[in-house]
């Protein structure tokens, strides 16, 4: 499904794309395209862009082309969503203890859709941390 999505290729264009974003919330997927993480993921990702898309913006980041942001957000896991407004980034607290980034895939849109949704409004009220509507520290059940 990442076909779908607009993909950036460079540091250039990653700072540009969450500079220019005035009123949205820009998610950017950072990952490689034939990651079967990354692969679920996009597939949320695309079945989602046009209910977000007066709210949201979403790109695809290869970390292996564009290795400029791995050390500063930490990008060591397969796939990597992050949430970007008015160049900032914005934290959520997902009760996984990482609150800078998602880094699992996605099972359920309606579920993506709410966390951008409070991204988004937690963003406009100048919050840099939100709080998620789901806690996912029980994720994974041992």
């Amino acid at each position: 499904m990442s076909y779908l999505l607009p993909h950036l290729h460079s540091g250039f264009a990653v700072d540009q794309a969450i500079l220019s974003e005035e009123d949205r919330v820009v998610i950017i997927r950072f990952g490689h395209d034939y990651d079967d993480t990354c692969m679920q993921m996009d597939e949320i990702l695309a079945g989602t862009v046009e209910r977000m898309k007066n709210f949201a913006v979403i790109y695809l980041v290869d970390i292996s082309e564009v290795p400029d942001f791995n050390a500063m957000y930490e990008l060591y896991d397969p796939c990597t969503v992050m949430f970007f407004f008015r160049n900032k980034h914005i934290m959520i607290d997902l009760g996984t203890g990482n609150n800078n980034k998602i880094n699992w895939a996605m099972n359920d849109k309606q579920e993506f859709v709410d966390i951008v949704e409070t991204v988004f409004r937690g963003a406009r009220k100048g919050r840099g941390l939100v709080v998620s509507p789901k806690d996912y520290s029980t994720k994974y059940r041992y």
